[in-house]
């Protein structure tokens, strides 16, 4: 029940932002004009990474059209703000060297800061495939819900979580070169579950030859089972049958033919042809 409960508090969070921005006008949310210089970042926020050249083009349009959707903000102090969603605004904004931003106040907690934070992020497009697994990770320790009911709230497949949230396994250096894209999410799923030494090595590899998603899926399965071969007990030496071959040695010692015993063989000798047909009239 308190799953259940908490799950609905969130799927009702995801429509919120949505509701603030169609209800601008509303008595419950006021859009304002604030001085950039008074809003502080959100300190919850997870997104880390902003490509320089989107800002631009961002800032480029803001200058040009001004800022069509508003951020979100709280307040923080007597004229202080913290930002609650909409941080590439925000950065974009700072960059166009606007004084300030078009804004809606909302009356929210810490707690639902975060959350504004984390639902903004997944439902961006840009977002890298880290922040995306960091921000599903964050949201399922708010709420305690499952992979299958964050799927359903968030309208993604339970797949897509749980293989998003398995990059967090991988590791910090894997994960950096996934972020700075050089490499991609469907060659960085192939590398979970390897130990850090083999990834570092897939990683050079991708970047160095340019590998596929699938030449890596077929090299880490070749290492598998090369691995798993090498654990395998060696077979046993076939087992020695102890023959007793002297009374062999000596009858054919009688017969004028040489031979060698060695273990539990013994090997013919002839000096010509001549004896080769001696013997095969004999045994015939």
């Amino acid at each position: 029940m308190k799953k259940a409960a908490l799950g609905r508090g969130l799927d009702a969070l995801l429509g919120e932002v949505g509701e603030a921005y169609e209800n601008e006008s509303s008595t419950q949310n006021s859009v304002i004009e604030i001085p950039l210089e008074n809003i502080e970042p959100n300190p919850y926020q997870p997104r880390k990474h902003f490509s320089e050249e989107s800002l631009k083009e961002l800032a480029d349009s803001i200058k040009k059209d001004g800022l069509i959707q508003p951020v979100i903000v709280v307040e923080d102090g007597i004229e202080g703000y913290i930002l609650v969603a909409g941080e590439r605004r925000f950065r974009a904004s700072m960059l166009a060297k606007m004084e300030s931003i078009k804004a809606i106040v909302l009356d929210i907690s810490k707690e639902q800061m975060q959350q504004y934070a984390l639902i903004e992020n997944i439902q961006r497009e840009d977002l890298n495939p880290i922040e995306l697994a960091q921000s599903y990770e964050a949201l399922i320790k708010l709420h305690g819900v499952t992979h299958e009911e964050l799927a359903s709230i968030i309208h993604k497949s339970r797949t897509h979580i749980t293989n998003t949230l398995r990059l967090l396994n991988l590791s910090k250096n894997t994960q950096e070169a996934l972020v700075q894209k050089k490499i991609n999410a469907g060659h960085a799923k192939m590398l979970v579950g390897l130990d850090e030494k083999d990834q570092t090595t897939m990683v050079n590899s991708i970047v160095g030859q340019k590998l596929s998603v699938r030449e890596v899926e077929n090299i880490i399965k070749r290492m598998k089972q090369s691995r798993n071969e090498a654990k395998k007990p060696l077979k046993k030496e076939k087992e020695s049958k102890h023959l007793y071959l002297m009374d062999l040695y000596a009858k054919l010692k009688e017969m004028g033919i040489k031979s060698v015993v060695s273990s539990d063989k013994i090997t013919l000798e002839f000096d010509n042809q001549e004896q080769v047909d001696a013997f095969v009239k004999r045994v015939d």
